[in-house]
């Protein structure tokens, strides 16, 4: 499997599983803040690793960053923005629901 190529699978009830290969961090938009407001999404590393950043809810406060490597997770909540950086290529897997799923760019 190439970069960035992705494998999805809907169900019935909207939830979505994807799993795929990145070799960059433009392979996972790093520059974008990304936001699903009808459900919480699943993160997995299935090797590699990352950072997934966590927008602040509060103006001025960090950003929340949870390290991620091979075999583990973080639920993403519903509602918060999320992006990730690349450490090293990774195989991720996500699920969640992607109704009404939005950007916005990373203001630097």
């Amino acid at each position: 499997m190439s970069a960035a190529e992705r494998r999805m699978t809907a169900g019935t009830d909207g939830w979505q599983l994807a799993t795929f290969h990145v070799e960059t961090d433009a392979d996972v938009h790093a520059d974008h803040w990304e936001m699903h407001p009808t459900g919480d999404e699943a993160v997995c590393c299935l090797t590699g690793a990352m950072r997934l950043y966590l927008r602040s809810e509060t103006v001025g406060e960090e950003e929340y960053v949870v390290a991620l490597t091979a075999g583990t997770a973080f639920v993403v909540p519903r509602g918060r923005w999320h992006r990730i950086e690349l450490d090293e290529p990774s195989d991720i897997m996500s699920i969640g629901l992607r109704d009404g799923t939005r950007q916005e760019p990373v203001m630097r």
